[in-house]
């Protein structure tokens, strides 16, 4: 068999079958649908370090693969979605919370949050919230925060405890975002609003988790479970 004859049957066989499936796959992640592995714990309790998550890049718009650059739009990230972003801080992908869309005021008062002049409402979280986190709530750190009806867990909010921030109005095109994990996250709070177009897609769901620091363990208990 000749060198040339070898090098045919590499491209037929290997080569050609990979860079056809990376044309099609390679756009498709960055436009549509794509996975986002969690390094920090900044979204405790909701997301842990060692989730992978499912991002729908198709929730809000449809942009230019490989870009920012939008082709149309046909929804807006609403208070209490999960969103993946380009921080506009440091370029880097974060995950985090909407909290304030355009034309909100917010606020904190001993680390708890205002929406529009109207204090959100903290209940203790639910065992089976607690069971899926793997988390321990003997320090009493584990909320559900409820915001016009809608809830989500946080963690470390405590009664008078965190600093007061002055109120803001969220500018047109601009999203206010904050992490779960409220005594742990750098967001909003810190490098002011994310812009519409920094907004990846929304995060709906962990599909795989691993203990980083057990083992690598599998978190069984996490896998394809909805995000709220």
């Amino acid at each position: 068999m000749t060198l040339r004859t070898r090098l045919n049957g590499l491209w037929r066989e290997w080569l050609r079958p990979f860079l056809l499936a990376a044309l099609v796959l390679g756009p498709l992640r960055s436009a549509g649908a794509d996975w986002n592995d969690v390094p920090s714990g900044s979204m405790r309790p909701t997301i842990l370090e060692g989730d992978r998550i499912f991002v729908n890049k198709l929730a809000y718009d449809l942009k230019v693969p490989f870009t920012t650059l939008h082709l149309a739009e046909w929804a807006d990230p609403q208070r209490g979605d999960i969103v993946v972003l380009f921080s506009p801080y440091d370029d880097r992908r974060l995950v985090k919370r909407v909290v304030g869309v355009p034309g909100d005021t917010i606020e904190t008062r001993g680390g708890r949050l205002l929406v529009n002049g109207k204090a959100a409402s903290y209940t203790s979280l639910g065992s089976e919230d607690v069971r899926l986190a793997g988390l321990d709530d003997r320090e009493g750190l584990l909320w559900r925060e409820s915001v016009d009806g809608r809830a989500h867990p946080v963690m470390g909010i405590q009664e008078g405890v965190g600093a007061d921030s002055p109120v803001v109005t969220v500018p047109a095109g601009r999203y206010f975002l904050m992490g779960d994990h409220r005594d742990s996250s750098f967001d909003s709070r810190y490098w002011g609003f994310a812009e519409r177009r920094r907004i990846v897609g929304r995060a709906v769901a962990v599909v795989a988790s691993i203990d980083v620091e057990n083992g690598y363990h599998p978190r069984w208990q996490r896998f394809f479970t909805a995000l709220r």
